[in-house]
């Protein structure tokens, strides 16, 4: 399979405009994304291995500001200066506030069985302020088109196109036709 997509969302609760772009080559997925807030834009990138495990993630505020990690595939992140970062041993996955586009990683590494949870650790960063963090979130795929989303904060079922990208996370983002 091949995917070269692009997608737009409308942030719901924090007003927001995104635009990003997908590429999976049957090798790895880049995905490349542009995020404008009402008092901050940024653009971030995803490097994505074969094993749908994220690699790389760099995030840059128009302010100057920058986050880069790193992984090994298996758990073990580090920063730009490869200085590893021991709270984040274990996290397979990422999910970046505010963007809907990494709730699909999960689903994309896993390809779930219907109606089996998967509980993850995953590192959650917070691009407004480039501040990141370990947390936990369990996804249970609910349909080929369907998923449930849990965390500390939010339990939500979330709408998902025919590549596994979302569509509609009621509430906080909605895609734009």
């Amino acid at each position: 399979m091949t995917l070269n997509s692009t997608i737009a969302w409308k942030g719901l609760e924090l007003d927001t405009l995104e635009h990003a772009h997908v590429i999976f080559n049957g090798r790895d997925t880049r995905i490349r994304g542009t995020i404008i807030g009402p008092d901050f834009g940024l653009f971030y990138r995803l490097d994505i291995d074969g094993a749908a495990r994220v690699r790389a993630a760099k995030i840059e505020h128009t302010n100057g500001g920058v986050l880069e990690l790193f992984s090994d595939g298996l758990g073990n992140w580090s920063d730009n200066r490869a200085e590893p970062i021991a709270a984040l041993k274990g996290c397979l996955d990422l999910d970046i506030w505010p963007t809907p586009m990494t709730n699909s990683l999960p689903l994309w590494r896993l390809e779930p069985e219907v109606g089996a949870p998967q509980r993850l650790a995953l590192v959650y960063i917070d691009a407004t302020d480039l501040s990141f963090s370990r947390v936990e979130q369990i996804y249970t795929k609910l349909s080929d088109t369907a998923a449930r989303f849990q965390s500390a904060q939010i339990d939500v079922e979330i709408t998902l196109d025919a590549d596994g990208l979302v569509v509609n996370y009621p509430g906080l983002f909605k895609s734009i036709d």
